[in-house]
C-alpha cells in the first residue's frame, strides 16, 4: 500500500513537471528576427557584441539571427534585386530587418512596412528630417566623416573644400583619403569634391533618385580629384585601401590630415591607436557626408511584428547609448538629452543632428565609386 502510495505522489510529481515545463517552453517561445547588414566590421561588432545580446535580454522571448553580413556593400545590387524580386511575387525575402545603404531605395519603391507609430513608439524621438530621408526606412544611428589633422602641424584647420584643396597644394604628400569603395572616408571626399560642381537641386536628386545622367556631371570633379594625386600621400595617385589603412596612416606619423569616419576616430583616440593631441573639424561649401543609416522592414516579411519591436528598442535609450556609448562611438538620432549624462558629454552643446548632409543614393553611390576607380588613380 505504501509502495502505490509512492508511486501515486511520484506521478503527481511528474505531472505537475511536466506542466511546469509545458508552461516555461510556451513562455520562452522564441521569435526570431533574421538580420542583413551591409557594412564594415565595426557595424558588425556592435550587432554581434553590444546591441543583439542587450535586445534579447530586454526581450527574452525575441532573438536575433545576424544571417547575412556584406562587408563594404559588396553585393548591394544582387541582394536589392533579390529583395525586389521576392517583394513583387509577395513571397518571404529570407530577412525581416535590413541595414544597408539601399533601404532608401526600397523605400522609395514600396516595398518597406512604414513604422507604425503603436508598434515603434520611440520614433516620435527621431527628427522628422531625419525620418524623410529614409522613406519608410528608420533611422536607427547617424555619423559623419570629419576632417582630422594634427595640430601641432596644423594651427588652423581648412573651413571650406576650397581651403582645404589649397592646404592639399600646399603640403605635398600630407594628406590622404581612401579609395572610395574600400570605405565611406574616402568615398565621402570624393564625393564632396564632385558636389562642388554640382547645384543643391542636383545633389538633391543624387540622394533620392537613380539619375544617370546626372552622372555625367561628376566629370569636373574627377578632373580635380585627379589634379590632386602629385599633392596626396604617396605622391603618385595611390590610395589606401579602406579606412582602417588612412587611420594607420594617421598613427604612424605619414600624413597631417586625411578624412575620417567620426565614429572610427574617436574609437582610435579612446584605444590609444590615434595620437590623443590629434583633432578633428567640419569643411563647408559644401560638408563632408554623413547622416543617418537606416533599418528596413520588407512588406513580404514573416516577422514583421518582431522586427518593429527590434528597430523601437534601438530607438530606446538603452540602445541609443550603447549606439554612442559602445565600441562603435556613434552619433545618436534622438535628441542628446536623452542620452546618459557620460554619453552627452562627448557632443558639444547644441549638436544638432537633423542638419546631417547625406551621401548618394546607394546605385548612385556604387557608380561613382566605380568611376572613381577609372578616372582618378595613377595610371
Amino acid at each position: 500500500m505504501r509502495n502505490k502510495k509512492l508511486g501515486l505522489v511520484a506521478g503527481v510529481v511528474v505531472s505537475i513537471a511536466a506542466l511546469v515545463a509545458s508552461a516555461t517552453q510556451a513562455t520562452a517561445a522564441q521569435f526570431t528576427v533574421r538580420l542583413y547588414v551591409s557594412a564594415d566590421t565595426n557595424v558588425e561588432k556592435l550587432y554581434l557584441n553590444e546591441l543583439i545580446p542587450a535586445f534579447e535580454r530586454a526581450n527574452r522571448n525575441y532573438n536575433v539571427d545576424l544571417s547575412s553580413f556584406d562587408l563594404h556593400g559588396k553585393n548591394d545590387a544582387l541582394t536589392l534585386a533579390k529583395i525586389i524580386a521576392a517583394s513583387k511575387t509577395k513571397k518571404d525575402p529570407g530577412v525581416d530587418v535590413i541595414d544597408a545603404g539601399f533601404n532608401t531605395q526600397l523605400g522609395l519603391a514600396g516595398y518597406l512596412t512604414i513604422p507604425s507609430a503603436s508598434r515603434v513608439p520611440n520614433i516620435r524621438n527621431v527628427p522628422q528630417s531625419l525620418i524623410d530621408m529614409g522613406k519608410g526606412a528608420v533611422p536607427y544611428r547617424a555619423s559623419t566623416v570629419l576632417l582630422a589633422y594634427n595640430p601641432r602641424v596644423v594651427a588652423t584647420p581648412p573651413k571650406t573644400l576650397d581651403d582645404l584643396i589649397t592646404w592639399i597644394k600646399a603640403n605635398p604628400g600630407r594628406f590622404t583619403y581612401n579609395v572610395p569603395s574600400g570605405g565611406g572616408s574616402g568615398y565621402a571626399f570624393a564625393q564632396t569634391v564632385a558636389d562642388k560642381f554640382l547645384t543643391e537641386a542636383e545633389r538633391s536628386t543624387l540622394v533620392t533618385e537613380v539619375n544617370k545622367p546626372l552622372q555625367a556631371k561628376w566629370k569636373d570633379g574627377f578632373a580635380l580629384l585627379k589634379s590632386l594625386n602629385p599633392y596626396t600621400y604617396g605622391k603618385n595617385g595611390t590610395y589606401p585601401a579602406n579606412n582602417a589603412a588612412t587611420l594607420a596612416l594617421i598613427a604612424n606619423g605619414s600624413v597631417d590630415m586625411a578624412t575620417v569616419w567620426s565614429d572610427q576616430f574617436a574609437s582610435g583616440i579612446k584605444a590609444g591607436t590615434i595620437p590623443s593631441y590629434w583633432k578633428v573639424a567640419q569643411i563647408s561649401n559644401p560638408a563632408l557626408t554623413g547622416g543617418p543609416s537606416f533599418l528596413g522592414v520588407p512588406k513580404t516579411s514573416r516577422n514583421g511584428v518582431a522586427a518593429q519591436r527590434f528597430i523601437n528598442w534601438v530607438l530606446s535609450p538603452e540602445g541609443q547609448n550603447i549606439i554612442v556609448g559602445g565600441s562603435l562611438n556613434g552619433y545618436p538620432v534622438v535628441p542628446i538629452t536623452l542620452l546618459s549624462a557620460a554619453n552627452q558629454d562627448k557632443f558639444a552643446a547644441g549638436t544638432d543632428v537633423s542638419t546631417l548632409r547625406p551621401g548618394y543614393l546607394s546605385s548612385n553611390a556604387t557608380d561613382f565609386k566605380n568611376a572613381w576607380a577609372l578616372e582618378v588613380p595613377g595610371k
